[in-house]
């Protein structure tokens, strides 16, 4: 037997006056994004902005329905509409809040395990790390650089690949 261990590495920030301009405008692109949120079960408004190479900013809201199942988070909205409208576009960070008017978001709200195995395939189709930060509004700041740092036995079979 051997054990073994993991290392992920990470940043944190106390908010958004400590990040440089281009994630500090990403933030609020990610917040701008909360207006179009359609959450009337939850409540529970989650935004995502996606910074793609060449600076053009795709946005995302998590989209709910009554059929809990059917319904889309922020990360997946945003990552299928770039898969669906630019396919070859490189991503190069994003940024995911949240808000509700039901109690204080105190920590950053991070990724389920559904938009993560997504960002880890668009991470390895195109052959670059996407960084990724989660912004909690008046809160703290993470700031991943590769998927791997937040799923590390993510799900990678290549001979399932044509």
């Amino acid at each position: 037997m051997e054990e073994r261990n993991f290392t992920i590495s990470y940043q944190a920030f106390s908010g958004l006056e400590e990040l440089n301009e281009e994630d500090k405008a990403l933030c609020l692109k990610a917040e701008e994004a909360l207006k179009t949120s359609y959450s009337p079960y939850s409540q529970f408004k989650v935004g995502t902005a996606v910074q793609l190479k060449g600076g053009r900013i795709v946005l995302g809201s998590n989209q709910e329905n009554v059929a809990y199942p059917s319904g889309l988070c922020a990360e997946r909205v945003a990552l299928f509409k770039i898969g669906s409208e630019d396919p070859d576009a490189v991503i190069e960070s994003m940024v995911i809040t949240a808000k509700t008017d039901n109690f204080v978001i105190e920590n950053p709200v991070t990724c389920c395990g559904g938009c993560l195995q997504v960002m880890a395939e668009f991470e390895q189709r195109q052959k670059q790390e996407i960084v990724v930060l989660f912004y909690c509004i008046n809160g703290e700041i993470l700031k991943v650089k590769g998927i791997k740092n937040l799923v590390p036995f993510l799900f990678k079979e290549t001979r399932l690949s044509v």
